[in-house]
């Protein structure tokens, strides 16, 4: 199983609101997922980006892969290197 922490699309047309979960990769973007670990909003100014830093951590050391943009955001945030 390939384990994936990515974006999950939520809120109104043209009014995205995500949330960061950890889901299987075979899943669809907003369908099932096994825990949701945080939030961002970029329609808010400051853009709003909150996870949880030891359940994200745990995630990754027991091997999922976070994607691009969630990958990039960790990284300004300071959660991983």
């Amino acid at each position: 199983m390939a384990v994936k922490i990515r974006l999950r699309r939520m809120g109104a047309k043209k009014a995205p609101f995500y949330r960061v979960v950890v889901a299987d990769s075979r899943y669809p973007r907003d369908g099932r997922f096994i825990e949701e670990i945080g939030i961002y909003d970029p329609t808010k100014e400051p853009t709003v980006f909150q996870v949880d830093a030891e359940k994200t951590k745990q995630w990754i050391a027991n091997g999922a892969q976070p994607t691009d943009t969630v990958k990039v955001m960790l990284k300004k945030s300071g959660i991983i290197d």
